[in-house]
């Protein structure tokens, strides 16, 4: 069973950082294309950003800059680096994979800017 968990959600000041990260299991996490999209209220759900099994890396405009996806394929985790947030960035953000299994969504961890 394919499973993602997400972390490291939660309130920032605008201007802060934080890091996500999405722990998976049940997958062979080193060819697993994984990818973080968000949600905000009364919006789609939208690309934020990518890395593939070579760890070529592909980022929405709006997080260029500010945004880095790394994964670790020893601990099967991916992250998300995110600085200089705005209460824009605000949203539900989304760990997903695709791979040999399929393709799978995290449960989402909240991310709110605000002062």
């Amino acid at each position: 069973q394919v499973t993602l968990v997400e972390s490291g959600g939660g309130l920032v000041q605008p201007g802060g950082s934080l890091r996500l990260s999405c722990a998976a299991s049940g997958l062979i996490f080193s060819i697993s294309f994984m990818a973080w999209y968000r949600q905000a209220p009364g919006k789609e759900r939208e690309l934020v950003a990518s890395i593939t099994t070579g760890g070529n890396t592909n980022y929405a405009e709006s997080v260029k800059g500010r945004g880095t996806i790394s994964r670790d394929n020893v601990k099967n985790t991916v992250y998300l680096q995110m600085n200089s947030l705005s209460p824009e960035d605000t949203a539900v953000y989304y760990c997903y994979s695709r791979g040999p299994h399929g393709f799978y969504w995290g449960q989402g961890t909240q991310v709110t800017v605000s002062s």
